[in-house]
């Protein structure tokens, strides 16, 4: 069974919240900038910094200052995160076509990376450039569960909340959301939703069914238990999995989700609650920068905590520090490549960069500069709040699930709301998987 972060490690992490407002300019680093002389290095860069993401204009101003300041070059082959993206990662190095450094998850996703040697480590990275990643805390970067290793260099973490259209709340008349609302208030919320013609919940089931499997089965366990896979559909952690699936398939039975919940892109769900036809989206912490861009009134929008039950209360959430940047051993064993490798995550992971990539997420900084809540919105100022105030933590669970496991529930959810894939059928083939 696989082991799960402690509750007080990742309160810990969710409460160091760092950001900064000012631009961020580029330093000379301890590994040494890159000699230009040498000229014309190209790195290939893949991350998760395209589409909605909040950072990805972020990501492409950092790109064209370091590339200014270096004379180097990278080729940015970033896209949308989503499950395709992941199998698309796993194929890039199997077939030898992977990028010189990549922007990834630091859980059970990565294992396969790790246990071909297509990564290096951050022990291996500091025999050649000991300062590499010194300003960050040891403790709160995430080991390999393969050989419990550092490979990963984490910019920011993540928390995961409901995103609530206050316009859409009030039109129906119901109230917004906050840590004293239990899961059968929200189910009548939803209901008075639906019925005043909105669609109380944006979410595709289709492509990002992650979030509310997550929060779905949670509400069947706690912070200790969350991020433990069940070994036997009997066990107490495959019976969560039955209850939460169960309670998603009577979410769509009730039409709390868009008409094309089972086939819509993600962005088309997040059109739908940003322009005020759907009250809540279920997401994480890098959607805050995008619904700030994409607002017309940034007031109408807040951040709370989702709804719980039984032994998980609506204040535990799910968070941590989950991705971040490796250097791929193809780019390790060529001395110009490496170097400038080395040179671009360093810059990338500098306190002021990871600050201004972060925003209202954890870090692991060992210091970062802190967000002062009278400068931002109430949109921002709502969701440290709930950051802040979180009474537990746990990771996703579906971090310590390999992707070709997860799929006959994460690619099959559209069967299983239908009823054509029973729940206990669907969680058995991951089990199975995971034999």
């Amino acid at each position: 069974m696989r082991s799960h972060l402690r509750v007080t490690a990742l309160l810990m992490i969710l409460l160091t919240v760092a950001a900064s407002l000012s631009s961020c300019a580029f330093e000379s680093l301890k590994t040494g900038p890159v000699n230009k002389d040498k000229g014309n290095v190209e790195l290939t860069v893949m991350t998760m910094y395209a589409g909605n993401d909040g950072n990805a204009r972020n990501f492409k101003n950092a790109i064209n200052e370091w590339q200014k300041n270096t004379g180097n070059t990278i080729l940015d082959t970033s896209v949308t995160s989503d499950e395709a993206f992941k199998t698309r990662v796993i194929m890039d190095y199997q077939t030898g076509a992977e990028p010189d450094i990549l922007f990834y998850f630091s859980g059970e996703d990565a294992s396969v990376l790790i246990q071909n040697d297509r990564v290096v480590s951050l022990d291996e990275i500091r025999e050649v450039y000991p300062d590499y990643a010194s300003n960050m805390k040891e403790s709160l970067m995430q080991a390999s569960p393969v050989d419990q290793k550092i490979y990963c260099i984490p910019v920011n973490g993540y928390w995961e909340g409901l995103f609530v259209n206050k316009k859409v709340c009030r039109e129906a008349g119901v109230e917004i959301p906050d840590e004293n609302t239990d899961w059968d208030t929200f189910i009548e919320m939803c209901e008075k939703i639906r019925d005043a013609g909105y669609i109380p919940i944006a979410a595709s089931l289709a492509s990002v069914p992650h979030y509310w499997f997550e929060f779905c089965i949670y509400n069947y366990q706690d912070p200790e238990t969350h991020a433990i896979v069940p070994e036997s559909l009997s066990d107490s952690q495959g019976k969560a999995w039955i209850e939460g699936l169960n309670d998603i398939k009577m979410m769509y039975e009730k039409g709390f989700f868009p008409p094309s919940t089972l086939s819509a892109p993600d962005d088309e769900t997040m059109r739908d609650f940003i322009s005020g036809k759907a009250a809540f989206l279920l997401d994480g912490s890098w959607r805050v920068s995008a619904i700030e861009d994409a607002a017309e009134n940034i007031d109408d929008f807040c951040v709370t905590f989702v709804p719980g039950k039984n032994n998980r209360k609506t204040t535990d959430i799910i968070g941590g520090l989950s991705s971040g940047y490796y250097i791929s051993r193809k780019a390790w064993k060529d001395p110009e490549k490496r170097e400038a490798a080395v040179n671009f995550v360093s810059y990338m992971t500098t306190d002021e960069m990871v600050s201004k990539f972060a925003l209202v997420s954890a870090t692991a900084l060992k210091s970062g500069v802190k967000l002062e809540q009278e400068e931002v919105s109430s949109f921002v100022s709502s969701a440290l709040y709930m950051a802040e105030h979180a009474s537990g933590v746990s990771t996703a669970v579906q971090d310590y699930v390999p992707a070709e496991s997860r799929a006959p529930i994460f690619e099959n959810m559209p069967a299983i709301v239908k009823g054509l894939t029973p729940v206990d059928e669907a969680i058995g083939e991951v089990i199975e998987c995971l034999k």
